[in-house]
């Protein structure tokens, strides 16, 4: 079963979240960001050549009109591989693990894979952030040493940055799953 629902970013963004679900056992839930705008991209790359141009007017220097170009060119080509994810996408396995994956707006994926025996919990944590105070769905993954306690938290969706109520879609998603996973590990 899949369906598709349209939530906000912390800025006020259309984000669009994709919910899947392959079993009982199984859910991917991808939060899709919007595309780089042409209007945007337009308007910064004729602020950077037009500034070059009146400095080329000044100086007479054709260098700093090819050196404009350049470094236009490697800034959008460092932005759409480094930095604008298009999409973000957890995906919950109960007996298996979990599975979070960022897809670049250049095409290249970054995926982190985390085992179902390290994890504790997935919590809805709040930050403070550019004087306001944010949300964000985080997984709390078991201290080796202190049964207990706690050794890391990875933040997940942090290019999203969605709003709560789609941070609550998710997280009692995964809480259906975490709450299977340890009844059957429970019961033998």
């Amino acid at each position: 079963m899949e369906d598709e629902r349209s939530f906000s970013d912390i800025c006020g963004g259309r984000l669009a979240l994709q919910r899947r679900y392959y079993s009982p056992s199984c859910r991917e839930f991808c939060l899709s960001c919007p595309q780089l705008s042409l209007r945007s991209l337009t308007a910064v790359t004729c602020t950077v050549w037009l500034a070059a141009y009146g400095l080329f007017s000044l100086c007479e220097n054709s260098m700093i009109l090819s050196a404009a170009i350049f470094i236009t060119l490697v800034g959008l080509l460092g932005y759409l591989h480094f930095v604008k994810i298009d999409q973000e996408t957890l995906l919950i396995i109960d007996s298996l693990g979990i599975q979070m994956t960022s897809s670049y707006a250049s095409g290249k994926e970054s995926t982190t894979f985390i085992e179902m025996g390290k994890v504790k919990d997935i919590v809805i944590n709040e930050a403070i952030y550019m004087q306001k105070v944010i949300y964000y769905l985080c997984i709390l993954l078991k201290d080796p040493v202190e049964p207990h306690g706690i050794s890391q938290v990875v933040p997940v969706f942090q290019s999203a940055k969605p709003r709560l109520d789609c941070l609550i879609e998710v997280y009692r998603s995964c809480q259906e799953i975490l709450a299977q996973q340890k009844a059957t590990s429970t019961n033998p």
